[in-house]
């Protein structure tokens, strides 16, 4: 990356604005107070489990357990890890194979449930991924056992104590003047385009990151980032961090790699597109960040 006199800032812009923006996008309305500090309590645990009001949701393989188009209840278990509370009503999830309801793929379920049941299957679906590819501890390598609800994992062997972590994604629309950019990934469809993404790597922040995301993949160099939300992402576990990079020239280059193709839109362009019109793109998914990335600068919201 080329070396700057100053270092690129993250523009945060309006607060509220940035409220709204999050609002509006799939896994982000989650209801749940997490109570971190009950959920250390084996007894206030127990208690909860054991409380007739408490709702307790089941996942088999990532996908979770639907039943009449929302998420099905269930019995808890010994072994359920505690979501949170809304109005002082406990939510567990528990893996399980019941056979009342259906298990359905995650991105179709999270397509058509209610906004908060699919942020809270979201949280459940990440918890578990994590406890799934981190049964041994990272220390010594001994088994790990699940504790404070399912939000640690703790090894008896040398006492250390581990738990869920994120990875942080930065995902951002190139600008130049009036146009954006998509780039598109030979593994996707024929027509599909989307955002640039990539995740974070160790001493980064985060405009350090997109703009290192952006010459790798398009070739441009970022001069202002702006940013727009963020996305919890359960697959396995991400942050996906929205942004804005204008850049300082229209000469986009695909990496050959990661990208093989990209293309600047006009806002009309893009509105074609994000209404399914554009003869030769298709229109973005509604479940990703990416497409409210480009509505927002199709609308002039950036």
């Amino acid at each position: 990356m080329p070396q700057r006199e100053l270092p690129l800032s993250v523009e945060s812009g309006d607060c509220v604005a940035a409220l709204h923006n999050a609002a509006m996008i799939p896994f982000t309305s989650n209801p749940l107070d997490r109570v971190a500090d009950k959920r250390k309590d084996a007894a206030w645990l127990r208690a909860r489990l054991d409380d007739p009001s408490t709702v307790t949701i089941a996942m088999k393989d990532g996908k979770p357990l639907l039943r009449d188009g929302a998420l099905a209840r269930v019995t808890p278990c010994d072994h359920a890890l505690f979501l949170g509370l809304q109005h002082d009503v406990a939510y567990f999830a528990i893996e399980s194979d019941h056979d009342d309801g259906a298990f359905e793929d995650f991105r179709g379920a999270a397509s058509t449930l209610p906004a908060h049941e699919a942020a809270i299957a979201a949280t459940a679906r990440s918890l578990f991924e994590w406890h799934r590819r981190h049964r041994f501890c990272s220390a010594c390598g001994q088994p790990s056992e699940l504790a404070c609800g399912g939000w640690q994992r703790i090894c008896r062997a040398c006492n250390a104590e581990h738990f869920p972590r994120v990875d942080p994604v930065v995902i951002m629309l190139p600008l130049f003047r009036d146009r954006c950019l998509l780039g598109r990934q030979g593994s996707w469809p024929r027509g599909r385009m989307s955002a640039f993404a990539g995740f974070m790597e160790p001493g980064e922040t985060i405009e350090e990151a997109c703009a290192r995301e952006v010459q790798e993949e398009a070739g441009l160099i970022a001069t202002r980032i702006r940013y727009f939300a963020s996305q919890p992402w359960p697959f396995p576990s991400s942050l996906m961090i929205g942004l804005f990079a204008e850049v300082e020239g229209d000469e986009a280059v695909a990496d050959g790699e990661e990208i093989e193709e990209v293309r600047w839109f006009t806002p009309e362009e893009m509105r074609e597109v994000l209404e399914g019109k554009h003869p030769e793109v298709l229109s973005p998914s509604s479940l990703g960040i990416s497409r409210y990335l480009m509505e927002a600068w199709a609308a002039g919201q950036f």
